[in-house]
């Protein structure tokens, strides 16, 4: 990811994860992540980012074929919702300095942790933790990033007269969840102005990760994703609410998506992942 300016300093988590294997202990003292998957393709959570930013284009820009564009990606993806589980706010440490400083330190070793998901078919685990105090008890005009059927109605309404376009909504709205991209999952939070969520994430290694942070346009979220070591995966802190981030991990562990709101008002954002 470009990196536009360092004013965020970077979150911290982490829990040095003791998996044990049954011969030889691999290198888990570097950055947590390696090759890039060959043949990988953006997946559900880049999909669903990519089409809040196109609506978001689209709204400002008035255009009802660019909306319709957005809701058309949004409606491809099945995206399951699931609700976060409380991390322990003793795995995070943050810099003398609080906020303002913000960066990683490692955390003392903690006892072994379980392999960090089963390959069971269940939906991704993650947890969150929510750190400082809110600055603001304005809660802002949006509740969640846009829907599908939202950005439908969006494009029906700026397409208002023009009988071509609007029949070509109807027949992407009809077209509906055939062919939809599946295996996305989604945890909806709330974050107050002057808070700032870390959350801990799973991952399998040596198979594709996707992270995506969605946020519903209110104010500005600066996030930064590292992993088990304190390692930066990536990062944004642009006067944004939404990153993008990919990669492979070497091998199966945990990763802090860390997303602090520097606005004025609430912001209510996704964050998705594979």
């Amino acid at each position: 990811m470009t990196q536009k300016r360092l004013s965020l300093a970077l979150a911290t988590t982490a829990m040095l994860a003791a998996l044990s294997l049954p011969l030889m202990a691999q290198d888990k003292s570097g950055a947590n992540v390696g090759p890039s998957a060959e043949g990988a393709t953006p997946g559900g959570a880049t999909t669903m980012g990519l089409a809040q930013e196109l609506y978001a284009t689209g709204v400002a820009q008035g255009d009802a074929i660019t909306v319709l564009a957005a809701a058309k990606l949004a409606a491809s993806v099945e995206v399951a919702t699931a609700e976060p589980a409380a991390l322990d706010p003793a795995k995070v440490v943050f810099a003398e300095g609080g906020q303002e400083s913000f960066r990683k330190k490692a955390a003392p070793a903690a006892p072994a942790a379980p392999a960090p998901m089963m390959n069971d078919g269940s939906p991704r685990a993650a947890g969150k933790a929510t750190f400082f105090n809110a600055t603001s008890e304005d809660e802002g005009a949006a509740d969640a990033p846009v829907t599908a059927d939202a950005m439908f109605a969006k494009a029906k309404e700026l397409a208002a007269g023009d009988e071509a376009l609007l029949g070509l909504i109807d027949d992407a709205m009809a077209e509906g969840s055939r062919g939809r991209i599946g295996g996305a999952v989604q945890w909806l939070s709330r974050l107050p102005a002057g808070q700032t969520d870390v959350w801990e994430v799973p991952f399998y290694g040596n198979s594709y990760a996707e992270v995506a942070i969605v946020g519903d346009g209110d104010a500005d979220l600066d996030v930064a994703v590292t992993d088990e070591n304190g390692n930066v995966i990536c990062y944004d802190v642009s006067w944004s609410d939404k990153l993008y981030c990919d990669f492979t991990p070497a091998w199966d562990g945990y990763f802090y998506v860390t997303v602090q709101n520097m606005g004025g008002v609430r912001n209510s954002y996704y964050l998705m992942t594979n």
